[in-house]
């Protein structure tokens, strides 16, 4: 096996670290040099590795295990110091902009706002208003949030394993949308989360649309397994899944879910889960499902599992289109359309959206360890939203145990996870985690052969 060849470097941060104080420059390089190191660095070499299709994070890790970063502090500002990095990220030996850009946004993200959010006792992060506020912070200091812009951003969910027509179909919405101003917010990563951007690029362009949006919104735990795609020329590593859960829907005026897997079904029932709370009813949210004819089925057993767990009413919260992507992007641009009226009549602002409620059990940080993983309430005589809540967490779960390295790590430890609740519910959850199997939806790191992570039992 031939050697990769890696370069050191000084990177000169760009955007958002241009004009900082001496305080908060120190704080900086202090932080990367401590507990926050480890995750800096798997994070720069996600974004070192940008547009790579690779999902394995531990294989990446291993192949650049002599990688390192660090802050270096100047009375100017800083400057990121790289030793034996990937030479694909350089041309000629200069970075790449595109990558220096997103590796400001590693050390931005990961060490200036652990700094300024979570260890500051201005943010009550153990209470519901806290927590929301912490993530319109995180975002702003991303500066994603565009005051004085028209309602425009769609969130696009879905697989980063997917077929080729599927993507084709995905980049075709994509460009529907861009041909109608809208931007793409997505989890930056291959795939689902990919093609609209790409084809949304296409549709700005032939618009004359400048300064379009292509945002990729990930966690420290995932992005290793999911590279920021060549597109995504705004990155944001929020600091757990959930706090990515609220930014999606608290920034997007509109989403559109394509076929993925486990970690989709997991922002689906992120999303109902908020949207069926007593206190959401009203507000105006467009979310479609859409996909190609070859698609049908699985949005149809997506459906039938969401009807069985939260009832048929759910089924009013989303509209299916398949095979048709112009119809996609008029059903979402109308949607929009009512979203901005809205906020309008109640005077909100478009850019973040403050009324939804979103509830404390949606907020706080899970860790799905074997405790947790069996300690959940898989019942459908709870409260809706509660159990959309906890079977979230069901398929938080089952992601880490796929592809993120403590979670395959645990898996390795102490065998499968364990995820009890009533029979039919099980069995429904079974079948249809089965169907993402057989479409291959569930691939490993390293395209091996499916391993369930999980005992279902009932």
């Amino acid at each position: 096996m031939a050697l990769l060849q890696t370069v050191d470097a000084t990177v000169v941060p760009r955007g958002g670290l241009d004009m900082l104080s001496r305080h908060e420059i120190a704080r900086l390089h202090d932080a990367s040099r401590t507990g926050l190191h480890e995750m800096l660095r798997r994070c720069a070499l996600a974004v070192l590795t940008y547009g790579g299709v690779g999902d394995d994070a531990r294989a990446l890790l291993e192949s650049y295990r002599d990688f390192d970063i660090e802050v270096v502090q100047r009375d100017r500002g800083i400057k990121i110091e790289l030793r034996n990095a990937p030479a694909t990220a350089f041309v000629d030996g200069k970075v790449i902009r595109g990558i220096a850009e997103l590796l400001s946004a590693v050390v931005r993200d990961i060490v200036y706002v652990s700094t300024e959010i979570q260890e500051n006792p201005r943010y009550d992060l153990g209470s519901s208003a806290g927590l929301t506020t912490a993530v319109f912070e995180i975002l702003r200091n991303a500066r994603v949030l565009k005051p004085g812009v028209e309602p425009n951003l769609v969130v696009c969910w879905g697989g980063h394993s997917i077929s080729r027509a599927e993507y084709d179909y995905d980049k075709y919405v994509g460009y529907e949308l861009g041909l109608r101003g809208l931007d793409v917010c997505t989890g930056c990563g291959a795939g689902a989360m990919k093609a609209p951007m790409k084809g949304a690029a296409v549709g700005h362009q032939k618009q004359r649309i400048r300064n379009p949006r292509y945002i990729g919104i990930t966690e420290p735990g995932i992005i290793a397994a999911e590279s920021p795609n060549a597109m995504v020329n705004h990155l944001v590593i929020m600091p757990d899944i959930e706090k990515r859960l609220e930014a999606f829907v608290r920034m997007s005026h509109g989403i559109i879910v394509f076929p993925g897997g486990v970690g989709t079904a997991e922002e689906i029932l992120y999303l109902l889960g908020v949207l069926l709370h007593p206190e959401n009813r009203g507000i105006p949210f467009p979310l479609v499902f859409a996909g190609p004819r070859a698609a049908a089925p699985y949005f149809e057993r997506i459906d039938a599992f969401l009807r069985l767990a939260l009832g048929d009413e759910v089924s009013s919260l989303y509209r299916i289109i398949i095979d048709d992507p112009v119809e996609t992007a008029r059903t979402m641009k109308a949607g929009i359309d009512q979203v901005r009226e809205f906020r309008i009549a109640q005077q909100d602002a478009f850019f973040y959206n403050w009324r939804l409620t979103i509830p404390e059990d949606f907020q706080h940080p899970f860790v799905p360890t074997h405790e947790a993983m069996a300690g959940l309430r898989l019942h459908r005589d709870r409260e809706k939203h509660l159990l959309a809540a906890d079977l979230r967490r069901a398929f938080s779960g089952i992601v880490a145990g796929n592809v993120k390295v403590d979670g395959i790590r645990a898996i390795e430890q102490f065998g499968k996870f364990e995820i009890t609740g009533d029979a039919e519910l099980m069995e429904a959850m079974d079948a249809m985690l089965a169907d993402f199997v057989a479409q291959h939806r569930m691939k490993l790191p390293g395209g091996s052969a499916y391993q369930p992570c999980y005992r279902l039992v009932w």
